[in-house]
């Protein structure tokens, strides 16, 4: 199944000279989010991953499916506020300003293999601090894939750990 053509791109979006990847097309066709859940397990199969991770909001929706494809367990980073119990963060730069992300303290144990799944990778630096925070934890962080890549944007290189993706965008 092409998953491309369930992506609409709608030019200037948000703004003038943004070609805006909308997924809730994909989303709402049932074949094509079973294919792009199985397609984005797939690579994580008999890796002896233990969690998939995910940042919020998107990654969770393709995050918590694979989990559930796979078999394992999900683990949702947040921003700040919104978990429950003791956390540990990770803070990092973004293109105007600070950012920091959670996860609870005891959600992964040093040694536990892990797959992080997001829905888009752009500059990468979002996925590149769950993933230092993720490695601070003691996690090994077996892959990140992502459905979309804006392949022009070079997210790969921000990014210390193997990478795969569905559908490629020059940008």
């Amino acid at each position: 199944m092409d998953l491309e053509k369930y992506i609409t791109v709608i030019e200037d979006f948000p703004k003038e000279g943004i070609s805006f990847k909308d997924i809730t097309s994909l989303l709402s066709d049932g074949a094509a989010l079973k294919e792009a859940i199985k397609v984005l397990a797939d690579p994580l199969r008999d890796k002896g991953i233990k969690y998939i991770v995910a940042p919020e909001a998107r990654g969770f929706m393709f995050g918590s499916a694979v989990a559930y494809e796979l078999g394992i367990g999900f683990i949702p980073i947040r921003k700040a506020g919104k978990l429950p119990r003791e956390t540990v963060s990770y803070k990092y730069e973004k293109e105007y300003g600070e950012d920091e992300l959670f996860m609870h303290k005891d959600a992964i144990n040093k040694g536990d293999k892990v797959a992080i799944i997001d829905d888009l990778l752009a500059t990468g630096g979002t996925i590149s601090a769950v993933n230092q925070l993720l490695k601070a934890q003691g996690a090994d962080v077996v892959s990140i894939g992502f459905l979309i890549e804006l392949t022009g944007l070079k997210g790969e290189d921000a990014i210390d750990a193997p990478v795969y993706s569905i559908i490629k965008y020059e940008f």
